[in-house]
């Protein structure tokens, strides 16, 4: 049940409203899980009247999650808050109207367009947005201002993948449907760490492969990561070389009997040309390339080969490459070869980063396409459209994808950019590009439910957009399933949703008839009746049995699989089931492929490979994550991640500070991150997260080590392979900062040359280096922060340390020491909760020495804050599984993301046990190795 209405009670006479339940979906990755959120209202509210969001879990009847959650969707409550929200419109950093806000931006695209023509503009939007959002701004730039310069935040994530669909099918259709990764025979990952970036996915294979233990897992990714808990077998190839990977995997499949001839003859064109193209690539020629051992290669293709149903599931490590395109097409050319395609447990499935990427597509928010799925350079699907929209025109060529768009800003041809609910300047590589040609731009309009991030300090004009719980429309998941994004609370002081804004704007443009929306539901009936327009089964999207939705219909709308049309009035699970494809030919193209190169090599004086990736509790630039300790405590801090030899090599320790540089990058840009020493590395590549920003550290934005190279056919960027050096950088003292109320970024850059900032149950935690002596940073505190007036220091042979009273409370303490002495968060917290500090407490926290009720050291569930002392504790004590670490602590029992990481902590501890004898194990009937 989607929504149900507020029961009502009465008490005393008077009538007392109580909970309502409302479904809606996690606005976090591509997976659309479904969300139940329990809403009260009255007494239970901040303000009376209002609601408050009291309770949340996944929604048991949503068929993408079936009640699951990851640790992100269950912080939703908690990342929910207004603290950091953008309240009103901004006009050169002031505060303004709304009527002046649009004016600005209407009144200054008109004169832009009308002296330099309709090229001159462009907007650069978001899978954030809501499907609604994206058809609105898709429709307003197309067809009223008539250029197709909108790009979007997925052109980074997801295009590689829809170019190579478009390829092969003749659409951008993902064939799969979740279930296929719980029904096939093998299941291989390329490219993709679904154990943190897919968690909800990844235990429903997880549960699959414990109810069929003769399901395969095979991962494929240069690092070992948690995913390769789960794999039977884990090839770490050399990054990049994916193409010669499936060409080998092709050519196999020929030499074995692997190949579907009644399939390929019946259903696909192009094959002898593809075959031709692979046959260099020998398992001997693929094993050296890609850096892997023959029989490991030889496995995988053997039970690829021999599988009935199999399914191959990729995602940034593949598409992220100036070849993703190349990448993501040889594995379509081996499923097409073997038959595995348009059947339960087959096919290629490309698991979408973020939560609308999908719907962004649907509706043209890419700028090489139009809306439901047809193409700019087809003069009937121009037509359809125009004529649909009544609009005065239509645009009739390919506008600039996302790095040449910014390359368009930074030339000064196009002159205002709209920029909605993302945020390029730390997600777009070539970082000090991006902050260079918004600085030259004449008008950057940034639309957002933030108040502050890195691309809002460089916007001229800031206009207040609701978020997730505000938010209402519809979503589209990875497997082709629309869901609802509810709205339930009211909208946060000023903001408007964004499809509002944009038809404001466009009112005050001059084209009201084309955007005189009352409701959003009006718009989803438009997207869907275009998605039928002289459609007649020519078109892979097709909505058209949801052209007629009343409101209530929109407003209970299940979550149901596209296309949804006459013949399909209930969704469809599958694609390319009857062998018919959307090419000219009606059947499905192999496309003949060559290996190349990534484009960002290393050489002598850039000698490291540098991928990039998320971590398991943060999304994208952590505006919404970040704020909770629960989401920060597992990883706080910016890293590099490399082997144990090439740490050896460059005398790095553990937790070490290191600057990286790129050939192109500068200063302006420098990137400092910390060492961990990691043997799942390959020796000489690198590992760094993306999500750090200036909002939150001084040097922990790492784009900028990411040149402009993309894939010529998707523009999409390289973003898993820089060429980076290093550089050991040395500070006098590191230390943390812990501290109520957080100064401001200026105090912060005085006192330290080198911070992090993450929040901690009682405010902020900020981990720092620096040259500066204790006595300076105090000094300097002291000066900016009056509120505090009682400090303490101490000293001692090991640690330098300070703490001060605001109001009488202990609310500051400040730790150093030549390395950082990693201070435990919880103890801090437990200390600033007390009214008065008892002598000991005072003197264990001039110490910088907790008692053992605080040893429960780093954080590994975030869920129930079990800490890795206490699971290696347990381990110690008998817990052999994570099942029983479950039973005893918890811990992996809620969202699961941390059960990869239990498993590798109880194969660490038995790897340290005395090991037994081959001779013992084998009387034991222990196999000594297991193959996949």
């Amino acid at each position: 049940m989607p929504i149900s209405e507020p029961t009502v009670t009465s008490i005393n006479g008077l009538a007392k409203p109580q909970a309502s339940l409302v479904s809606t979906t996690c606005p976090y990755c591509g997976v659309g899980c479904g969300i139940d959120v329990v809403v009260k209202q009255g007494e239970q509210a901040e303000k009376p009247g209002s609601l408050q969001l009291s309770q949340l879990s996944g929604s048991s009847d949503h068929p993408a999650n079936f009640g699951r959650l990851c640790v992100k969707g269950s912080k939703l409550l908690e990342t929910n808050s207004n603290v950091g929200r953008l309240a009103n419109p901004k006009i050169m950093g002031k505060n303004a109207d709304w009527p002046s806000a649009i004016n600005k931006v209407a009144t200054t695209f008109s004169d832009i367009i009308a002296k330099h023509g309709p090229d001159a503009v462009a907007f650069y939007v978001s899978g954030q947005l809501l499907t609604e959002d994206y058809y609105v701004a898709n429709k307003l730039m197309k067809g009223y201002i008539g250029s197709a310069n909108i790009d979007t935040n997925s052109r980074l994530c997801m295009s590689s993948a829809v170019a190579a669909y478009k390829r092969a099918f003749g659409a951008d259709a993902v064939p799969c449907c979740y279930e296929d990764l719980e029904l096939c025979d093998v299941l291989v990952l390329v490219g993709s760490n679904a154990a943190w970036t897919h968690p909800v996915l990844f235990q429903r294979i997880e549960r699959a492969k414990q109810r069929n233990p003769e399901l395969k897992v095979i991962s494929i990714d240069p690092r070992i990561t948690a995913t390769s808990e789960l794999a039977d077998l884990h090839l770490a190839i050399k990054p990049g070389t994916d193409v010669a990977l499936f060409n080998g995997l092709l050519a196999y499949l020929a030499a074995n009997n692997g190949l579907d001839q009644n399939y390929i003859t019946q259903f696909t064109q192009g094959f002898e040309q593809a075959l031709s193209q692979s046959q260099q690539w020998t398992i001997s020629n693929v094993a050296e390339l890609c850096d892997i051992e023959t029989q490991e290669l030889k496995t995988f293709y053997q039970t690829f080969c021999q599988a009935d149903k199999a399914v191959t599931a990729y995602t940034m490590g593949v598409n992220q490459s100036t070849r993703g395109v190349d990448k993501a097409n040889a594995i379509i050319n081996c499923h097409l070869a073997s038959g595995k395609l348009g059947r339960e447990g087959c096919g290629p499935f490309s698991l979408t980063g973020q939560p609308n990427a999908m719907g962004g597509r649907e509706v043209g928010g890419l700028a090489n396409m139009l809306a439901s799925h047809m193409d700019l350079d087809n003069p009937i699907h121009r037509d359809i459209v125009q004529n649909y929209w009544q609009s005065p025109t239509i645009a009739n060529k390919a506008g600039f994808k996302a790095v040449d768009l910014f390359d368009e800003i930074n030339k000064g041809k196009v002159k205002a950019v709209w920029i909605m609910a993302t945020n390029p300047v730390v997600s777009m590589p070539n970082r000090d590009k991006i902050i260079n040609a918004l600085k030259k731009c004449e008008l950057v309009v940034v639309s957002d439910c933030v108040a502050s991030n890195d691309t809002i300090e460089l916007a001229h004009v800031v206009l207040p957009a609701t978020g997730w719980s505000e938010k209402d429309g519809t979503v589209t998941n990875s497997e082709r399933r629309i869901s609802r994004q509810r709205g339930i609370l009211e909208p946060y002081g000023e903001s408007k949703h964004d499809w509002q804004i944009l038809c404001e704007v466009a009112n005050a443009m001059g084209f009201a008839q084309g955007f005189n929306y009352s409701q959003v539901d009006e718009i989803f009936r438009e997207y869907a009746g275009l998605s039928g327009a002289q459609n007649n089964g020519q078109r892979d999207l097709d909505l058209s049995a949801l052209a007629t939705l009343t409101v209530q219909q929109y407003q209970r709308l299940s979550p149901l699989q596209w296309p949804v049309n006459q013949q399909n009035p209930q969704g469809t699970k599958r694609l390319f089931t009857d062998g018919r494809f959307y090419t000219q030919s009606g059947k499905a193209q192999f496309i003949p492929l060559t290996y190349h190169a990534p484009e960002q090599l290393t050489t002598v004086d850039y000698p490291f490979v540098l991928n990039s990736g998320r971590i398991r509790d943060q999304w994208h630039t952590m505006t919404r994550t970040g704020k909770t300790a629960e989401l920060t405590s597992h990883i706080s801090k910016p890293y590099v991640a490399m082997h144990p030899q090439d740490a050896t090599r460059l005398s790095l320790q553990e937790g070490a500070l290191i600057k990286l540089s790129a050939s192109h990058s500068n200063e302006q840009s420098a990137v400092v991150l910390m060492v961990t020493i990691d043997d799942k590395q390959r020796k000489g590549e690198l590992f760094a997260p993306m999500h750090w920003s200036a909002m939150n550290s001084s040097h922990g934005a790492i784009t900028s080590l990411f040149t402009d190279a993309n894939d010529k056919i998707s523009g999409q960027p390289e973003l898993k392979h820089a060429a980076v050096a290093l550089e050991p950088v040395n500070f006098n003292l590191q230390g943390e900062l812990f501290i109520k109320h957080l100064p401001s970024m200026t105090v912060l850059r005085q006192c330290f040359e080198f911070f992090v900032i993450s929040p901690f149950a009682q405010g902020h935690k900020v981990s720092f280096a620096t040259n500066n002596s204790i006595a300076a940073i105090k000094y300097d505190l002291q000066l900016n922060l009056p509120r505090y007036d009682e400090w303490v220091s101490a000293l001692n042979p090991h640690q330098e340390s300070f703490n001060a009273r605001s109001d009488g409370n202990f609310s500051l303490a400040l730790f150093a020491a030549k390395q950082s002495p990693g201070i435990d968060d919880s103890w801090i917290s437990h200390l600033m909760e007390q009214v008065e500090l008892k002598p000991e407490e005072l003197n264990a926290l001039l110490a910088g020495v907790p008692d053992a009720a605080f040893s429960a050291g780093p954080l590994v569930c975030s869920c129930f804050k079990v800490g890795k002392n206490t699971i290696n504790e347990a381990i110690a004590g008998g817990c052999s599984s994570v099942e029983e670490l479950g039973l005893s602590l918890k811990c992996g029992t809620n969202c699961g993301s941390c059960k990869s990481e239990l498993s590798q902590m109880i194969k660490q501890h038995q790897l340290m046990q005395p090991k037994k004898s081959k001779t013992l194990v084998a009387e034991q009937g222990i196999p000594l190795v297991q193959l996949a």
